[in-house]
């Protein structure tokens, strides 16, 4: 049976996770351009795991820059077979406490100009993959668990608003997010889940809950320094949470990821470019 390994995409606050040992640098080249930065491959217990800071060691990149194919790519040729997404998030809920966990398990799309990012296909081949319920229940099941027993205060479920920036919302934009029934509001984690779907990885999001966003009359409206003193205090519990997810991570049946390209390619195999078939084949190449 092959090594499992779990992929994290660190967000704002997570640039590294102590502990990893047996540790290497990787850097993958990809049809899609550089990632954000080095790969690192190490092993936490005996879970291998690929780790990724999403905006690179210093957060140099825009959520706008990110080259989300390029990462997504890097996890699946380095093995991941499912992937963490960490990412600091506006609540929209009272309840939801900035130093609260969201595990969402749906996407509203307000991001613009980021269609090219937002799959792998293209370029002579066509594919629609099933986007009904965008994250792995499976996964974020056990991530549940996991952040519980970190001694996270976790909210499983919720709709997670994906927002271009990087500007922090109008009040009357957050107001109608609201409106919408959101419960969490970031500017990342949608075009990962859509590649990671088209990669046929298990994919599942910690959102760290930073700030009210700006609807909340009495609460003073978002500001970058207030942000990062809650994402400190955040970090230590995402560690937590990877550690404990780590060792017990859920096999892959139950959920629709491992099959997602099954049917979902539509084009005529004999019309797609060789240059495609190349660059695509640790995507989809069993399907190619």
């Amino acid at each position: 049976m092959a090594e499992r390994t779990l992929g994290v995409i660190g967000g704002s606050g997570l640039y590294d996770l102590p502990g990893l040992e047996r540790v290497e640098r990787k850097r993958v080249e990809t049809p899609f351009g550089d990632p954000s930065d080095e790969f690192v491959v190490g092993h936490l217990g005996d879970t291998r795991l690929v780790f990724l800071p999403r905006h690179g060691r210093g957060h140099r990149l825009l959520p706008s820059e990110l080259p989300y194919r390029a990462n997504l790519y890097g996890m699946k040729t380095l093995g991941a077979d499912c992937v963490l997404a960490v990412s600091a998030v506006g609540s929209l809920r009272e309840e939801i406490v900035p130093g609260h966990v969201v595990v969402p398990d749906q996407f509203i799309d307000r991001t613009r100009g980021r269609q090219a990012e937002s799959t792998f296909f293209g370029r002579g081949v066509v594919a629609h993959v099933q986007f009904a319920d965008p994250f792995c229940p499976v996964l974020s099941r056990a991530l549940v668990a996991a952040a519980r027993a970190a001694g996270s205060t976790v909210h499983e479920g919720g709709t997670y608003v994906c927002m271009e920036g990087p500007a922090f919302s109008t009040r009357s934009e957050s107001h109608l997010y609201r409106s919408w029934g959101a419960q969490v509001i970031g500017m990342t984690n949608l075009q990962e889940a859509k590649l990671a779907r088209e990669a046929e990885l298990c994919f599942a999001t910690l959102a760290l809950a930073t700030d009210y966003d700006c609807w909340r009359e009495g609460h003073e409206d978002v500001q970058i320094d207030d942000i990062l003193r809650v994402i400190a205090a955040n970090v230590d519990g995402a560690r937590k949470t990877v550690a404990m997810l780590a060792p017990s991570l859920p096999p892959r049946t139950g959920c629709p990821c491992p099959r997602a390209l099954e049917n979902a390619i539509i084009t005529d195999r004999a019309a797609i470019p060789a240059q495609t078939k190349r660059d695509l084949a640790p995507i989809a190449g069993r399907y190619l």
